[in-house]
């Protein structure tokens, strides 16, 4: 478990299935830029079995009650990531400090020099937390991936390890 002020990040479990296929399946969960998705609790431990590139994390509060997760896989010689709360945790941080956890375990843990992030240009929180979590805006993709039957733009992020020590405060 990697610690944190306001909350911990730790890997996703089998234990966790029950909640994750639940919140997963939820649209006010998701929101309205991730796709839209309903897959039963046996496709979700199928998946659970089966992933291997990517790692899963959890984010708890510290109480040790899930309030989102975290994805982390690599992409050639770098790392990408991706988050989401629950809607009744948002707003206070806890993204931004999961995600700088999860930055300084990758630049710790693996032989990287860079992660990186995208979110809808339009998803002004997710773009807020890459921000003050000290990703760099590197560009856009226009009209880059299909989410609930839109095309949507996309906004590149990344941070360099020489630039990460600074963020861990």
């Amino acid at each position: 478990m990697l610690k944190g002020k306001l909350v911990n990040i730790r890997p996703l479990e089998s234990s966790d299935l029950d909640w994750f296929t639940e919140w997963n399946n939820d649209p006010h969960y998701t929101g309205p830029f991730e796709p839209l998705e309903v897959n039963s609790r046996d496709k979700i431990e199928k998946w659970y079995d089966s992933e291997k590139n990517a790692e899963w994390w959890v984010i708890t509060d510290k109480l040790d009650n899930p309030v989102g997760q975290l994805v982390a896989g690599p992409q050639g010689d770098c790392y990408w990531l991706g988050y989401i709360l629950h809607p009744d945790h948002r707003g206070k941080g806890y993204a931004t400090e999961a995600v700088k956890l999860l930055v300084d375990y990758l630049f710790r843990a693996k032989n990287l020099v860079r992660v990186q992030a995208e979110c809808s240009t339009e998803n002004k929180a997710s773009v807020r937390v890459l921000e003050k979590a000290g990703f760099t805006y590197e560009g856009l993709r226009r009209k880059a991936v299909l989410i609930q039957g839109q095309f949507l733009d996309s906004a590149i992020f990344s941070i360099l390890k020489d630039e990460w020590a600074p963020c861990l405060s």
